[in-house]
Parts: structure tokens; C-alpha cells; sequence
């Protein structure tokens, strides 16, 4: 008996799975492969291939890990040098971004074809991400520049939990960061050409939606639904967009791709079958999609065809090409057309959270719904597809941000078909608009915009809005992927009623606390700031919250919290603001009213009231699960600013850490005097995050460290750690640490072992995106004009 073959496009998907799986294990891997070994590996598979049958799929994924590499290989074989970091480097190039107004400047992409140092090249081109803070000219995408800006390679917080802004600019291309310089020879050298003539047109559509739409809200949705420009929301806005589910209605994507497409074809198909002549020439759908794959493509241009766009561009054209050319196509295996079209588009887009989730929708959609009769009812029809979309996606939400909405189902099932109605009326608006006297309608769909996100405001301040799970191993994760497709699966299949049982370790499974006794201590990386996490078997102290930014950014809201939730830490006990300098409490609002808080100290109370915090005083102590804290200065109400710091000692199991906030060589001094050998401590946070004016040789000696942490920012103006500090510390013997260079460094202390570590984020955890930056004794040594 001759046993069936599947269709050619059906034989198509193990292939295409394998290709896939090459990329993402190319972009899983924490350092590349040298590029000859992925080419004589891609050869040797492809002629095992050649030879056995068998071996295509592995042919596929070899294919896949070379394909990447060679994708990459400019960001990784050629990235900013170390040693150019924070010098002034005078560069030409070319805008290829919007640019974007911050409230402080503009921001814009820049690709950089030369650069020099003191006259002379240096080795460097490629995208960069600028800012140009003050006196900023007029920009516009596609001009030529000449520029003095100062660089830094891709660099960003590196904490657990936090978001991964390294991987951000990677995903984009880009190779460095900075800033633009206040210099005479900064000049235009020429005019936006052609070849940026659609990317200006967009410029001028989304300067002209901002002086017809005066409310920001109206002005930052409408940007972001027509032209793909979402810059211009802010960050409690994304909160809100986050809490509700609906974040994902901003993204130009293949739900707003396949709503224009959709109303073009059924508007075109109405209109074609109203000609016999035309119906003999082309059979009416057939004519459709190709007015639907038009009407698409002229929608992805008019977004700027950004990476989400061309990945729903991709997955249209696979199904209209299949209805034009009138074959058939199963649904998985047009799926996998549009997965092997999009990563030969650009194999980055898997670091794309949205890559997972639009094709893990799509995937959830056929799974659950593609073997099942349809409602008769529409709305029970969307109910059912709105219910598998949030049931399906959840664990991957949960695992991406450690949190998801409990309210997006029902949201979504309004939000959805409302949005369907809202982005063809913004966009049919948007162009009359350009015609004289016809704003009216802009505005009135403006003011809907308003509307609808005022009624989300207020559903997102609702605290079971979300719900909050992360730091779970990855068993559990394993375990809830595998209870949702038994709950999603046909009724009658064996097994089906465990589905409860697979996702419960999601609930009863926790993120490990510490043993009574010990102390785990995190040293998180804000940048040119401080604050550390301190957690014991039931409680938990922080230590300074980061710094704020005049853009809006601060290290509360975008390191300390991330690590708190995936830590699954729901309430600080103990909250310490050193001293009230920004960098120390910048990042208080982003902490404020996220999570409860119970006790407040602070070494400047008077600069926080509105927190009613407490005066720290030398002599408060407090224990916690077997683990002693004791508060060293000050020691009255005189000191301000700088030595009014906090100076907390937290002891366990015969180990001490010290963290001494911004206090200087004064001061130092006078707790070496009045507590001597008692300031012992294994790890010392070095104070004012390694200034020279601080960690004097008697109060190292006193201290006698281990280790010692320097909080700082990569390649600060400031040039801290101080060669000098630097100096003293090395002749203590101790093991220097630094923020800037290891990203967050977690400690374990006290318990029977003693200290445990350090654990250090950008070693422990790194990948092929992540800076992992040159030492700093070699880079002063290779480049003496380096900030010290």
C-alpha cells in the first residue's frame, strides 16, 4: 500500500522549525563562535544533508546559526571601542531616524560613516543613538551632519528583573550611545536627499498630528497608531497600557496590518463584483487580496515598515499570496512561510518580546480554535478567541515581565473590535486633515483617543489589575506551558482534566528567601548612583533608591523594583535614604506607592516629608530573622548634605557588610576614633561611590574588607572610582568591585558557610549583546585622556 506524503508546504515545517531554532540558539549563546567554525560546521551539515535525508533539519538549524551570525556579525566583529568612551570625537554621518523631542533636547539616530580623534581617524562607523541636550537646531531625518559628540559603547542597567536596554540597542542595530557637543564646528553639510523622501513625509505628517491635536495624550496615541512614533508616550502612560493588557493596540503589528488589509478586502471585493467584465478577467477575491496586500504595504510605509510591521507584512503575504495564486495552505504551515520570512528579513527580531508573542498568539488561535466548530454567535466566537489568547499567552507574559493583566480578556474582548472602528476613522481623518479646513474630524477622533485612555486610567488603578509571579525556576515555567495547552486543548482528549494540576507549582512554587541567620545582600546597578537590597528569611531593607533623570527615567521604577518583583518581594520594611542627593533618592517616586512601605530613615528627613520619615541616629539597632543592623551616624542633628549619609552596619553569622552612603574622610574619621576594630566588616560599599575624598587608608584599615563595591556609572564624568581611593584599597588586600563593570554583584551572608560570593549580573548572566567593558587600570593605560 503506498503510504501518503504530506503537501510540499506541510513537509516545509520541520525545516522551517529548524531554521528557526538555529537563530534563536545563535542568539542564546553568551559569546559567539569564531565565524569559520559556524561556516565549516553549516558545510559539513550541508553535505551530511546532501548524502542523508534525515540530516536536513539539522542542515536547517546549522543554516540558521550561520545565517544570524553573518546578520550580526558587523554589531559583534566591529563594535565601539572601550577606549574611545566619553572623548570627544568629531563625526560624520547621517540622521536616519525622527527625531524626537525629549523635553530637555532631541534624540535621534545617527549613522556615523567617519569619525577622528585630535585629527586623526579612528576606527569606528555605524548607528549610533544621540542626544542633543541644549541650543538643539532644527533636525530632520536624512540630513548630513558633522558633529562633536562624546560615545559610549551599548551600555545599560544589568540587574535581575530589569529591562535589558543592551539588548534594546542590539535589536536596533546600534553600536553606541551619547551626546552631542556644544561646538562651532557643529554644521549641517547637507539637505535630506531622496532617498529619505517617504522617511521626511512621515516627519512632516507627524509634525502636523501634533499641531492639530493640542491634548499630549490625543497627540502621543494618534503618533503611535498611525506612524508607528510611540517616543512620545511616557512612562506612567506604558504603565497604564501594561496594567489593562493593551499595549499591545500601540504596536503596528498584524492586528492593525490585518484591520487596514481586512476593510481593503472586503471593500474591494464589494467593488469588483460589481463588474461582470472584471469578474471574467479576475476572479474577485483574487483581486481583493491584492488590493489587501496594497492597501498593507502602503500602511506599513506609512509606519516607517519598523520591525514589528514587516513581521505582520510577512505573515499577510504568505496568506495572500497562497489565495492569489489559489493554492492551499494549512495553517501551521503558512505560519511557518511568515516565521522563515520574517528571520530572513532580520534574525534579531527574536529578542523581540513581540516576535514571541504575535506568533505565539496566532499559534494559540489555531491550536485551541482551528479543530473546533464555530459558535454560531460572533460574540461568543470573539469571547472564545479572547479567552485562548490571554489563557495561552500568560505564561509567557509572566516569564517576559514577571507580571500580567487579569483584566485585558475582558478588556481586550471591547478594546479590539473598538480599535478596529477607531484606526481606520484616525486614518481616514488624519488625511482629510491635510486638506484645508478639514481638521475638524482629527480632532473630534483626538478627543475619542482621550476618551477611551481616561477609562483605561482608571481601570489600571485598580490593584488586581495585574497579577505578579516571576523568579520561579524553569521547571515551573515548563511545567505552565504544558497545563495551558491541556486547558486549550479539544474536549475528550485523555488527560485533559490535569490541566489545573500542571499550573499549579505557578502558584505554590516561590522565589527562595534566605535561612534564618543569613542576609542576602544585592549591590543593584543604577548607573552613577546607589542603592542596595538587603533581604532576611521575612524581611526586606533598602538602601538608597538611584538616581532620577530629567527625562523622566528614574532607577526606582526601572532597577529596584523589576529586581523586587522577580524576587517576589510584595512590601519593603525598611526603607533608608542615605542622604537626600539625587542621586541617592532620585528614584524614590518609582518605588512610592508601587509596594507598601513600612519604616522610612533618612540621614535628611526634613528633605522628605511627604514620606514622614525618621531621623537615622547612631545607636538604633534592629534585628530581623537572626541577622543585627545598627545604625553608625550620625549621631545627631547637625551634619547636611553629604555627611548627613546613613552609615548602616548589617551583621550575620560572624560577617558584616558596611554601607557608608556619602560620608567623607571627616567623618571616617571620627567613627575610626569612636568605634575602632568594631567597623570590621567583610564587604564595605566604598563610600560616595569611590570620590578621593572619601575611604581614607585609617578607616580601610579599621574596616579591613574583603571586598569592596564601588557603586558607579560606566565611564562617569566624575572618573569614579578614583585612582587614588583605587590605590588605598589595594593595599588592603581587598577584591575590588564595580558596578559599572559587573552590573549587579549579589553577596550571601552570615549562615554556617560565612559569605558567599559575589554573584556578578553582567558575568553570571551575559550574552551576546551584553558590554562587558574593559578593566579600568588597562584602560587608562591604553588611553590616558579617559575620564580618572
Amino acid at each position: 500500500m503506498e503510504i501518503s506524503r504530506p503537501p510540499h508546504a506541510a513537509r516545509f515545517i520541520p525545516s522551517a522549525l529548524a531554521f528557526a531554532a538555529g537563530v534563536v540558539l545563535f542568539y542564546g549563546q553568551p559569546t559567539p563562535a569564531p565565524l569559520a567554525i559556524s561556516l565549516l560546521v553549516a558545510l559539513l551539515v550541508g553535505l551530511a544533508a546532501w548524502r542523508w535525508a534525515r540530516a536536513r533539519p539539522l542542515a536547517f538549524l546549522a543554516l540558521g546559526l550561520l545565517y544570524a551570525h553573518l546578520q550580526s556579525c558587523d554589531l559583534l566583529c566591529r563594535p565601539f571601542p572601550d577606549e574611545l568612551s566619553r572623548v570627544d570625537l568629531v563625526v560624520e554621518g547621517t540622521i536616519v531616524s525622527l527625531p524626537n523631542e525629549t523635553g530637555i533636547g532631541r534624540r535621534f539616530e545617527f549613522r556615523i560613516a567617519t569619525a577622528g580623534l585630535d585629527g586623526t581617524p579612528a576606527d569606528f562607523a555605524g548607528r549610533v543613538r544621540l542626544s542633543w541636550y541644549r541650543d538643539a537646531p532644527s533636525l530632520h531625518v536624512g540630513e548630513r551632519w558633522r558633529l562633536k559628540v562624546r560615545l559610549v559603547p551599548r551600555h545599560g542597567f544589568a540587574n535581575p528583573g530589569g529591562f535589558d536596554y543592551e539588548r534594546w540597542l542590539f535589536m536596533r542595530g546600534i553600536k553606541a550611545t551619547g551626546y552631542v557637543r556644544d561646538d562651532p564646528a557643529n554644521r549641517r553639510l547637507a539637505p535630506s536627499g531622496p532617498a529619505f523622501a517617504l522617511a521626511r513625509w512621515r516627519e512632516r505628517l507627524r509634525d502636523h498630528l501634533a499641531a492639530h491635536l493640542a491634548d499630549p495624550t490625543a497627540r502621543s496615541l494618534a503618533q503611535a497608531l498611525v506612524l508607528g512614533e510611540r517616543d512620545g508616550l511616557r512612562p506612567p502612560q506604558w504603565e497604564v497600557l501594561t496594567r489593562t493588557g493593551t499595549n499591545h493596540l500601540l504596536a503596528i503589528s498584524g492586528l492593525h496590518i490585518g484591520m487596514v488589509a481586512g476593510a481593503a478586502f472586503l471593500v474591494g471585493r464589494w467593488l469588483w463584483a460589481r463588474s461582470a467584465h472584471l469578474c471574467l478577467w479576475l476572479a474577485a477575491p483574487r483581486a481583493a487580496a491584492g488590493m489587501a496586500a496594497g492597501a498593507a504595504f502602503g500602511y506599513g510605509l506609512l509606519a516607517g515598515l519598523a520591525v514589528p510591521t514587516q513581521r505582520a507584512m510577512a505573515m499577510l503575504a504568505v496568506v495572500l499570496a497562497a489565495l492569489i495564486w489559489g493554492r492551499t495552505l494549512r495553517p501551521f504551515a503558512a505560519l511557518a512561510l511568515a516565521l522563515v520570512a520574517v528571520l530572513l528579513i532580520d534574525p534579531r527580531a527574536v529578542l523581540s518580546y513581540g516576535f514571541w508573542l504575535s506568533f505565539g498568539a496566532v499559534a494559540v488561535l489555531l491550536f485551541a480554535l482551528g479543530q473546533r466548530p464555530a459558535p454560531i454567535k460572533t460574540w461568543l466566537r470573539w469571547g472564545r478567541a479572547q479567552w485562548a489568547v490571554a489563557l495561552g499567552l500568560a505564561p509567557l507574559l509572566l516569564f517576559f515581565f514577571g507580571r500580567a493583566s487579569l483584566v485585558a480578556p475582558a478588556v481586550n474582548l471591547i478594546a479590539v473590535p473598538l480599535l478596529g472602528l477607531l484606526l481606520p476613522a484616525l486614518l481616514v481623518a488624519t488625511l482629510l486633515s491635510l486638506l484645508p479646513a478639514l481638521g475638524l474630524p482629527l480632532v473630534l477622533v483626538g478627543e475619542l483617543l482621550s476618551w477611551c485612555y481616561g477609562l483605561l486610567e482608571r481601570l489600571a488603578e485598580h490593584p488586581w489589575a495585574t497579577a505578579t509571579l516571576a523568579g520561579r525556576p524553569g521547571w515551573v515555567w515548563a511545567a505552565a506551558v504544558g497545563g495551558v495547552l491541556l486547558w486549550l486543548a479539544p474536549r475528550g482528549l485523555p488527560g485533559r482534566w490535569l490541566a489545573p494540576i500542571w499550573l499549579l507549582p505557578l502558584v505554590l512554587v516561590h522565589p527562595p528567601t534566605p535561612p534564618n541567620g543569613t542576609a542576602w545582600v544585592t549591590v543593584l546597578d543604577v548607573g552613577q548612583g546607589l542603592s542596595v537590597v538587603v533581604r532576611t528569611a521575612r524581611h526586606t531593607l533598602v538602601y538608597d533608591t538611584g538616581p532620577a533623570f530629567p527625562s523622566g527615567f528614574n532607577a526606582g521604577s526601572a532597577a529596584v523594583l523589576p529586581f523586587l518583583r522577580q524576587a517576589g518581594i510584595a512590601r519593603i520594611d525598611t526603607l533608608v535614604v542615605s542622604n537626600a542627593d539625587n542621586d541617592h533618592a532620585g528614584g524614590l517616586p518609582g518605588l512610592v506607592g508601587a509596594l507598601p512601605i513600612g519604616r522610612v530613615l533618612s540621614g535628611e528627613p526634613d528633605e522628605l516629608a511627604e514620606l514622614r520619615a525618621e531621623p537615622c541616629r547612631a545607636g538604633q539597632r534592629w534585628r530581623w530573622d537572626g541577622v543585627a543592623f545598627a545604625v553608625l551616624h550620625p549621631d545627631g542633628p547637625g551634619p547636611r548634605g553629604n555627611d548627613a549619609s546613613c552609615v548602616l552596619r548589617i551583621a550575620g553569622g560572624g560577617t558584616g557588610l558596611l554601607l557608608t552612603g556619602d560620608i567623607g574622610a571627616g567623618v571616617e574619621e571620627r567613627l575610626v576614633e569612636r568605634l575602632g576594630r568594631d567597623l570590621q566588616s567583610d564587604l564595605l560599599v566604598a563610600s560616595h561611590h569611590g570620590s578621593a575624598t572619601s575611604s581614607s587608608a585609617a578607616f580601610l584599615a579599621a574596616v579591613a574588607p574583603r571586598d569592596v563595591i564601588y557603586s558607579s556609572g560606566f565611564a562617569n564624568r566624575y572618573g569614579f572610582p578614583a585612582d587614588t581611593v583605587r590605590a588605598r584599597v589595594a593595599t588592603t588586600g581587598a577584591t575590588e568591585l564595580d558596578t559599572a563593570r559587573a552590573g549587579a554583584i549579589a553577596f550571601r551572608l552570615g549562615g554556617e558557610v560565612g559569605l558567599i560570593g559575589p554573584r556578578l549580573q553582567r558575568r553570571d548572566a551575559a550574552r551576546l549583546w551584553t558590554h562587558r567593558p574593559t578593566p579600568l587600570a588597562r584602560l587608562h593605560r591604553e588611553n590616558p585622556s579617559a575620564p580618572r
